[in-house]
């Protein structure tokens, strides 16, 4: 047989993947070599969408960028408008009322969830476990009730506004909240006993998509992502924004940097998440939800119908925009995947002269190709549900 083996001619097979394959969603593709089924040399391409959000944002006023980030993560769209929110707030140097960022938390909070669900559902669902993937839509769903209930949309929501909200919480919303604490935690432990202890789920999940601690702050890994990894950063905590510092909650770490732990890592943030939701529901001060100066925030409809000095706002507004002063800002949030940071550059007008967003996918999506070489084909699945590309953050 030895003799076979050294005569016997063999070469690597080259292997596309994507775009049109499922699991890499339309808008990703990977040139693999392989060796067997082991990867010997990966070359992933994004380049599959592009909509130049970026470029976009400079042709419109700072208060129409508000429906181009929604379309950045679309699992969790409000998270996206309010860490731009507050970076054109920072520009502008004001700061929204105690209970507009009150409000914001929760909702915040409730897009994390909602983000979550949608990321281990999609990765269960993909290793064949339907089921979990069931649950965990329903979950989604019933938080999608919420936040329909709050701003009339479920998916993209804008439901932010500079200075401020589109408008404050329904006075009953508490007792929907309520009532959907428990339906959130029965679901939630069905999947995790679904899952968390499955051995074929184990097998297919601990010890791949394996990254150092180093190798992930030299990719620009944050989110979950690093903190599988042992990495003790979170925007939340380490530079606090809104209301964060008022709040107690914990920040789940794991040990490997595997696919096992950042699920892990993710099914804990869920009820992290919940835990301060309900601090804030509980803690939420009386008073107005924007800022008292209509011409930084769009009045509200009655308003604008009602008095004629709302309306002439409003027309400047639409018409002129913002304007904040000459200058330039970052602004980091803790978004679902990671550090969500808006730069922005003020020339003085209305409309940006640069929107430049740095999103979490990408530093993370980067990473693939050093992540799965040596890893057998199987686990490029896994680790790219775990990793949580999505293409709409990753455009460029």
């Amino acid at each position: 047989m030895s003799d076979l083996k050294e005569s016997l001619h063999t070469e690597h097979l080259v292997l596309n993947m994507g775009p049109s394959h499922p699991a890499t969603h339309g808008t990703v593709k990977f040139t693999m070599t392989l060796d067997g089924e082991t990867i010997v040399h990966s070359y992933m391409e994004i380049g599959y969408l592009h909509r130049g959000f970026e470029k976009m944002c400079e042709s419109v006023t700072y208060t129409n960028v508000f429906p181009y980030t929604d379309r950045l993560n679309y699992c969790s769209a409000i998270m996206n408008n309010i860490g731009y929110a507050l970076a054109v707030e920072k520009l502008l140097g004001i700061e929204c009322t105690e209970r507009c960022n009150y409000i914001r938390v929760v909702v915040n909070e409730l897009s994390r969830i909602s983000d979550h669900y949608t990321n281990i559902a999609a990765a269960a669902l993909e290793l064949g476990a339907l089921t979990a993937f069931i649950y965990f839509v329903e979950a989604r769903e019933i938080v999608w009730d919420i936040l329909e209930k709050v701003c009339g949309a479920r998916l993209t929501s804008n439901y932010i506004r500079i200075g401020g909200l589109m408008c404050d919480f329904p006075k009953d919303l508490d007792e929907d909240m309520q009532a959907m604490y428990p339906k959130l935690d029965a679901l939630f432990d069905d999947v995790d006993k679904l899952l968390t202890k499955n051995r074929i789920f184990i097998d297919r999940m601990r010890d791949t998509g394996i990254i150092s601690k180093e190798d992930a702050i030299s990719f620009g890994f944050t989110g979950p992502c690093l903190r599988a990894c042992g990495v003790d950063y979170d925007v939340r905590k380490q530079h606090p924004y809104l209301c964060y510092d008022k709040l107690d909650f914990d920040i789940p770490l794991g040990t490997t940097g595997d696919n096992f732990d950042r699920y892990l890592v993710r099914m804990e943030e869920i009820k992290q998440s919940l835990k301060m939701i309900k601090q804030a529901m509980k803690d939420m001060p009386d008073g107005p939800v924007q800022v008292d100066n209509p011409f930084l925030r769009p009045p509200s409809k009655v308003d604008v119908y009602s008095k004629m000095e709302e309306m002439i706002a409003h027309f400047k507004l639409i018409i002129d925009g913002v304007k904040p002063p000459v200058g330039e800002v970052y602004f980091p949030s803790e978004a679902a995947n990671g550090e969500l940071g808006f730069y922005l550059v003020s020339d003085g007008s209305g409309k940006p002269y640069k929107c430049r967003v740095r999103p979490p996918c990408f530093s993370l999506t980067s990473a693939m190709d050093h992540i799965i070489k040596g890893q057998m084909l199987a686990d490029v699945i896994p680790t790219f549900d775990m990793i949580n590309m999505i293409g709409g953050e990753c455009d460029r």
